[in-house]
Order: C-alpha cells, then sequence, then structure tokens
C-alpha cells in the first residue's frame, strides 16, 4: 500500500496529518519531522529550499504517492520549486486568510505566523486579494514553535508568551485568528481560553485533507484497508514518540512506528 508523505520542521505537521488520517482513514503515512533543522521561521528561503528537497527525495524513495508541505514556512519558500523538480503530486499550505475574509464580521482578521510564511510569495498574494475586502492585523508568533516542540503546551511561560502576541492582535476589533503555523493548532486550548469565547481559530489542515483526498479520487489511488502509519525525525526517535503522547492527537499514537533518520539519508 503506497502511502501518503508528510514532512514538517517538527511536530507541527501532525496538526495536518490528524485530519487528512481523520479524513481518509484507509491511507497509510509516512512522517517526516526535520527536528534537526528546527525551527525552519529563521533560514532563509534557499536553505529550506535544500532541506525540503531532501525530504522528499527520501519520501518518493518510500515510494509516497503524494506529499504533503504540512509547514507553512517550508510551502512559502519551497513549493513551487519542489514541484518543478519531483513528477509526484505536492500539496503545499497557505495561511486561510481568504476564509477568515468570508467569516469576519467585523471587517478585521487577525494572522498569528512565522516570519518565513510572512515574506513568502503565497501569503503575499493573498494578502492583496482581500486587500480591498478585509484590514488584516498581523503578528509573527515569536518562540512559539520553540514552546511546542519542548512539549511546554500550558506552561506558564508559554501561556505568558501567547497572552503577549494574541494582545497585538487583540487591540483591534478582530473576530478571526489565522494560525499560519502548523505548530500553532497545537497550542488551540490555551489560545482559546486567552483569547475568549467570541474569537474563532482558523487553520488549514481541513482544506489541505480535502484536496488531498480531490488528487487521490482524480487519479484512482484512493486506498482501502488497514493504514500504517510510520514516523522518521532528524532528530531523537525516542523523544519524537514521547512528545507525540503529549499532543491533543485523535487518532492517538498506538502502534505506530518511530525512527530516526540519519543524516545521510537526506544527502548531507
Amino acid at each position: 500500500m503506497t502511502p501518503i508523505g508528510l514532512f514538517d520542521s517538527g511536530i507541527g505537521g501532525l496538526s495536518v496529518w490528524q485530519e487528512i488520517v481523520r479524513q481518509l482513514p484507509h491511507e497509510s503515512t509516512i512522517y517526516v519531522a526535520d527536528q534537526g533543522h528546527c525551527p525552519y521561521g529563521p533560514r532563509s528561503a534557499e536553505e529550506i529550499r535544500t532541506l525540503s528537497a531532501q525530504i522528499v527525495q527520501f519520501l518518493v524513495s518510500q515510494e509516497c504517492k503524494l506529499i504533503v508541505i504540512a509547514c507553512n514556512t517550508a510551502s512559502a519558500a519551497a513549493l513551487k520549486w519542489l514541484r518543478t523538480q519531483f513528477d509526484v503530486p505536492i500539496v503545499g499550505l497557505e495561511p486561510a486568510i481568504k476564509l477568515a475574509a468570508h467569516l469576519t464580521q467585523t471587517g478585521h482578521v487577525g494572522l498569528l505566523a512565522t516570519a518565513g510564511t510572512l515574506k513568502g510569495e503565497l501569503f503575499q498574494a493573498t494578502a492583496r486579494q482581500i486587500a480591498d475586502q478585509v484590514q488584516l492585523h498581523v503578528q509573527v508568533g515569536t518562540g512559539l514553535v520553540e514552546q511546542v516542540e519542548a512539549g511546554a503546551l500550558a506552561t506558564p511561560q508559554t501561556a505568558a508568551l501567547l497572552q503577549q502576541h494574541l494582545a497585538v492582535l487583540l487591540a483591534h476589533p478582530i473576530d478571526q485568528i489565522v494560525l499560519g503555523c502548523t505548530h500553532y493548532p497545537l497550542l488551540h486550548s490555551l489560545m482559546a481560553e486567552l483569547a475568549g469565547p467570541h474569537i474563532h481559530f482558523i487553520d488549514s489542515a481541513d482544506a489541505v485533507a480535502r484536496q488531498v483526498q480531490r488528487i487521490l479520487t482524480q487519479h484512482g489511488l484512493l486506498a482501502t484497508g488497514e493504514p500504517h502509519h510510520a514516523f522518521y525525525t532528524t532528530g531523537s526517535a525516542s523523544y519524537l514518540e514521547q512528545l507525540s503522547r503529549k499532543l491533543p492527537l485523535q487518532p492517538t499514537p498506538m502502534n505506530w512506528q518511530f525512527l530516526a533518520l540519519p543524516g545521510d539519508s537526506l544527502g548531507e
């Protein structure tokens, strides 16, 4: 059974993985967490493209039938270029600001994202498209990826950092906050508690899962039967397994395979 491949700089892409598994429960997956190079946000676009290409090459070697860049920063830096380098279908992420613009009642939308995502052409083009519809308020979520990667989902330090970032956005009359990094949905419970019930949080996982389903259906590649899920990391496999069990994932990680991905497997 040929799997779907997914990758992210770390565990954030599991927020996308769980939605794909929920909508396509028979699909097997291979997930790569590039924790040896996390976070991607401060890295140059050229470096992110190089890292992404090495991971995609590995996933292609594992006979993945479709690849999801489960990372907003890598999508911004590498999606278009990767599609010119590989024949396999590649699905990327874009902050869901179009949906937020459609849903807002106040005309003000907030976006919490990494610096790398905000510099990307995908975001900038979409932001221009909605500029005459809503006022977009942007905040870089500095430090949040590191907190999630440390498993600090509900610590006082994470709460204080989130409060600081949200306060900048909530100073405006927004009613929608777009989560422009796949790590951020893993902090949703804490965010909702801090922001209050009048704020609606939006991420791209549902749209990505539906796009994956459309492509597999078009190509007659939908799977049947019992799925298998393997998780690779360029860091510590035992830490990835330990960390995954702290996350608010459905389904929960039972009988999954966690493996280290040696540097030479990525061409280093």
